[in-house]
């Protein structure tokens, strides 16, 4: 069947038979430098390569998608590059990383000072979050290629970032076991997907609903949260963290990507910010799409024991983030993730009615 999303002319991996033929050919490579064999395969938040005796530098890179559409609809530019970082940042410490630098790619339509002024605002703030440096990128101009909204604003962000971690502490969820607690962390709402079926579904971004507080497009324009400071600490905590996941497209089902074969119960979550149910009535999309698409207001997930869950939320409180227990893990194999609330259960990189 198809979905709303691929209508607006988005296709999943899974419906890219080209994509799995990509992936065919660069598995090869992991031979080509012996000595730095890539220690985590395809498909997780960031790869680790080993450097020296026990340290790895974990490595992912990331765009923003069509988030960049509404900036530019709305010339309000400042704020992307918090998302470049975030979405870099985010699937860095899920290997139990602690990121330290970023390099950005910007490729403009033609050169604007105000533009990259703007971006550069965005990107520091997004390093003073993240604490990183960002020492360096690239800058390309290339208008046959680059196309915005009105004549000479287009523009496309890119980043790529490093973080280290242990060798003998590198986190893919293969030490989950059934009982563990899924604790889940607050977006700030779109964050970094979805926008190309948000715009489709609420077109008008000067529109100003009372539902939002605000306009459309200043809530699709909401920047995407960083949530390093939680991971450090809870690293740093005495917290046996069994798995982080970072939450964007595909939803629950990123919880899956883990190494356990085990089932994620999520039993209950918190009221969805109103631009969601939003996206949905205007749109007409269903629970199942959804789930698929967005956050639905948890943006970051840990998996850890039960005896841990309370600390856990103690620890991003502390760290200034709104957490949920969001229900238990079960040893039921398949790797399927159950959404009670809504009555659906994901698998096979789709979710359905239970």
């Amino acid at each position: 069947m198809q979905t709303a999303y691929s209508r607006a002319g988005v296709k999943s991996a899974d419906e890219m038979p080209g994509f799995k033929a990509l992936l065919k050919r660069l598995a090869p490579t992991f031979d080509f430098a012996p000595n730095a064999r890539p220690v985590i395969g395809f498909g997780y938040y960031a790869n680790v390569i080993p450097v020296a005796p026990n340290l790895g530098i974990a490595i992912s890179t990331d765009g923003v998608g069509t988030k960049i559409l509404v900036a530019e609809a709305l010339e309000k530019f400042d704020t992307i590059g918090i998302d470049c970082v975030a979405m870099n940042v985010n699937d860095v410490i899920c290997v139990g990383a602690t990121p330290i630098s970023m390099v950005d790619y910007i490729a403009v339509e033609k050169p604007d000072d105000h533009l990259l002024e703007q971006l550069g605002i965005g990107f520091a703030e997004g390093a003073r979050q993240a604490e990183i440096s960002i020492p360096g990128g690239e800058l390309a101009q290339i208008p046959d290629m680059i196309k915005g909204v009105s004549e000479g604003s287009g523009f496309d962000l890119v980043g790529t970032c490093i973080g280290t971690v242990a060798l003998d502490r590198v986190i893919t969820g293969k030490s989950i076991r059934s009982g563990d607690a899924i604790i889940g962390l607050a977006s700030s709402g779109v964050h970094s997907n979805g926008l190309t079926l948000a715009r489709r579904a609420l077109p008008n971004l000067s529109e100003h609903l009372p539902e939002l507080g605000c306009k459309v497009g200043e809530e699709l324009l909401r920047p995407t949260t960083i949530y390093v400071r939680f991971a450090k600490e809870l690293l740093a905590s005495a917290v046996d963290v069994k798995a982080l996941a970072h939450i964007t497209s595909d939803g629950f089902l990123n919880l899956a990507r883990v190494e356990a074969d085990v089932t994620f119960n999520l039993e209950r979550l918190p009221e969805a910010p109103a631009i969601f149910n939003l996206i949905q009535e205007r749109g007409g999309i269903s629970d199942e799409e959804m789930l698929l698409v967005y956050n639905m207001g948890i943006g970051f997930v840990a998996v850890v024991p039960k005896a841990d869950a309370i600390r856990t939320i103690e620890i991003a409180a502390k760290t200034g983030y709104k957490a949920f227990d969001l229900g238990t893990v079960t040893s039921e194999p398949g790797k399927r993730v159950y959404v009670r609330p809504r009555g659906l259960v994901g698998e096979h990189g789709r979710f359905r009615k239970v």
